[in-house]
């Protein structure tokens, strides 16, 4: 197998056995991204061949020797941290953010800064999706998904306010994980909504995800929402433990679920039957659950959070600010701030209510997306059937799982109870395993 295409665990592997050295591996995805990037632009700025002075090569270090992609939200004090936004141009931070601190403690380093939206809201960057460079790769961590579905990287970082993760992960056919709110540290994030912000990784399995949330779950007393999930341990070489049974899956389909795409539906209901046949319990399920009014309660949070960080900025660079931003600025500022206390009150509710609301399911299975990624640049995607889960902040995950006619991914999202993301992750891994899909790259 080329370098190229390992996992993120195949390549941790290949490092520590001596089979692969680490200079030659940084060396040749930094050759790869060089001859494919110029078409992809994925990636904002590129690393040079040494790993620099902070990466910590260290023998059976998790991630020695690994080249990790960075969403350009994320602080890196060796790189340009733009944040999607020409105000912050060329601006090098003083220090790094958490994950990346913790990247280079663990002997990984930077592969280089990956492109995000403006902000990581709607104004989208250059980047186009690897299976057709005419449709986007979805957003906001646009750059992430498509560089590792490219071969860019093993591993990216990307965040989740509403869709960012799951979405661009479904559009660019790899695994996508937003664990559950507080797992991971946001310190050196760019915030665009406190209350919603997730950080999380995209893989090219389940088994590579669940070990790069076992490596960055953890508290830091910067971030007031930090909350783990109950800590774990994952060897790369016996990778996830199997189940102790099939899984219980409940099939939700949502109050948007008529407006997706009907190639995107029958991926679901299909899998959903080889998932039977495989034994698990799937169950139609009506989750008691208002999903409609969870997107109501994400919205008027994220407008209220997001105008408080970012109207100063808007008001000072009118012209380096896009009206997506402006929008967003002024609708927060328009909301009252009873609205906003009721909206974090019902947010509480019913996330400490989720458990009860999935009775005996394991997990949901359910839409990523309303389908494959849209043509063109301009828009990102419909974040639609994402927001509700990110909104409990529950653990979801992207599982690539079949594709248009056209060749352009599809996937399935599957979503676990809060801090529950080993069990989603087990439960995925065995999804995963049922489906049975080759791994495979874009031509480039």
């Amino acid at each position: 197998m080329e370098s190229h295409a390992l996992g993120l665990s195949e390549a941790v592997l290949a490092l520590r056995s001596g089979a692969l050295d680490a200079a030659a591996y940084r060396a040749a995805l930094l050759t790869r991204a060089r001859r494919i990037d110029p078409a992809l632009r994925a990636f904002t700025v590129l690393a040079g061949d040494a790993p620099g002075k902070d990466a910590m090569s260290v023998l059976n270090a998790p991630l020695a020797g690994v080249p990790v992609a960075v969403k350009d939200i994320v602080a890196t004090r060796d790189f340009p941290t733009a944040n999607g936004s020409p105000v912050y141009a060329d601006r090098v931070p003083d220090a790094d953010a958490w994950v990346v601190e913790r990247l280079k403690a663990l002997g990984g380093s930077v592969l280089g800064k990956t492109v995000t939206t403006e902000f990581a809201w709607r104004q989208p960057g250059p980047t186009g999706n690897p299976w057709d460079l005419a449709h986007t790769p979805g957003g906001s961590s646009s750059g992430s998904a498509a560089a590792v579905a490219a071969g860019l990287a093993p591993l990216a970082f990307g965040t989740q306010t509403f869709g960012s993760i799951v979405r661009p992960a479904a559009y660019c056919g790899v695994v996508g994980l937003k664990p559950s709110f507080g797992a991971v540290p946001r310190v050196g994030v760019h915030p665009l909504a406190g209350s919603l912000d997730h950080v999380g990784f995209f893989t090219r399995s389940v088994g590579d995800a669940a070990y790069a949330l076992s490596l960055f779950a953890e508290v830091d007393a910067r971030d007031r929402h930090g909350l783990p999930p109950p800590p774990f341990a994952i060897d790369p070489a016996a990778g996830l433990l199997p189940l102790d049974r099939p899984p219980r899956i409940a099939l939700v389909r949502t109050p948007l679920w008529s407006g997706a795409d009907a190639d995107a539906r029958a991926l679901v209901e299909d899998s959903a039957r080889a998932f039977a046949a495989a034994g698990a319990a799937v169950e139609d399920y009506a989750l008691p659950v208002d999903i409609e009014g969870l997107a109501r309660e994400a919205r008027t949070i994220l407008a209220v959070e997001a105008s408080a960080i970012f109207a100063a900025l808007v008001a000072l660079h009118p012209d380096r600010t896009s009206a997506h931003l402006k929008d967003l600025v002024a609708e927060g500022a328009g909301l009252p701030a009873p609205a906003y206390a009721a909206a974090l009150r019902r947010q509480a509710e019913l996330r400490d209510g989720f458990d009860a609301a999935l009775g005996p399911h394991d997990v949901v299975l359910t839409l990523p997306a309303p389908g494959a990624a849209p043509r063109g640049l301009a828009f990102t995607g419909d974040p639609g059937f994402c927001v509700p889960w990110t909104c409990l902040g529950v653990p979801a995950l992207a599982l690539p799982a079949g594709q248009t006619v056209g060749g352009l991914p599809l996937g399935l999202q599957l979503v676990g109870r809060y801090r529950g993301d080993l069990s989603l992750l087990r439960v995925a891994a065995w999804c995963e395993a049922v489906l049975g899909r080759p791994r495979c790259f874009p031509s480039p």
